[in-house]
């Protein structure tokens, strides 16, 4: 694997561990693509950083768990402000 491929996946897993965003967050705040985040934090990371890797995944099993939460909220304020 490159050296910047490397180092990008490094510096998403960190904030995404720091400030537990979602990955969805996390693309916004680095200018990449979602698909680009997840495979960085769920496949390359994994074979660069056993125990960052294992505090990404508990972070991103908590999103998943939240993940109903955040969609009904979206939905109730979409509605409220179309009355």
């Amino acid at each position: 694997m490159k050296d910047y491929i490397e180092n990008r996946v490094k510096e998403v897993a960190k904030f995404t561990v720091e400030t537990k965003s979602t990955v969805r967050e996390t693309a916004r705040a680095f200018m990449y693509s979602k698909a680009t985040i997840h495979k960085d934090l769920t496949e390359r990371l994994s074979c660069i950083d056993t125990v960052l890797y294992k505090q990404v995944h508990s972070v991103l099993e908590e999103n998943k768990a939240q993940r109903h939460i955040r969609g009904g909220k979206a939905t109730q304020s979409k509605f409220k402000g179309m009355m």
